[in-house]
């Protein structure tokens, strides 16, 4: 698999990885619509970690909550510009292209909860949490696969640009009061 993998040219393994991590995200949030009703939660590890069935109808951490067709409008947006202006994302790395496919993937994850009538919302299912002693939840917002292809993703981009400005020389520049 991974010698057929690497066969492909970069553009192909974005799309693959892509399509890979959208049907993931789409199969654990079709797995969640089968168990679980919208506002449901399920313990797994008491105290610590759960699943839920929260929509969400804003971006990142419910930013801009109740703006779905705007957030919708602003992904494929999104989506159509990585790909016109991916060869300035290291698309011709296997990195680069392994991140532009987690992007793509996660946001067309998103993007397809947004668009779908029968749920307009973002499906998000995975919540880590703590219970301090004097009760209520302490907790990191839910998310779900495609939220973590889409940071990953973002991640990976950036830690290749800091790659890329280190490995540039540097600069001349004269010295103060240096007169030419």
């Amino acid at each position: 698999m991974i010698s057929a993998f690497r066969a492909l040219t970069g553009s192909q393994r974005i799309i693959a990885l892509g399509v890979g991590v959208y049907a993931l995200d789409q199969i654990t949030k079709l797995v969640v619509l089968r168990f679980l009703g919208l506002e449901q939660e399920h313990d797994i590890v008491p105290g610590f970690f759960k699943f839920v069935h929260w929509g969400n109808t804003g971006a990142a951490w419910s930013l801009f909550r109740h703006n779905n067709h705007v957030l919708a409008l602003v992904s494929g947006v999104a989506m159509v510009a990585l790909w016109i202006f991916r060869r300035h994302f290291e698309a011709h790395r296997l990195t680069g292209q392994f991140a532009l496919g987690l992007l793509f993937g996660g946001i067309a994850g998103n993007l397809t909860d947004r668009l779908m009538p029968s749920r307009q919302h973002v499906i998000d299912f995975l919540r880590f949490y703590l219970t301090p002693r004097q009760g209520g939840e302490i907790g990191f917002p839910a998310f779900n696969v495609a939220d973590m292809a889409i940071c990953v993703g973002v991640g990976l981009l950036i830690l290749l640009s800091w790659q890329a400005d280190s490995s540039r020389p540097p600069t001349k520049t004269e010295p103060a009061g240096s007169v030419k």
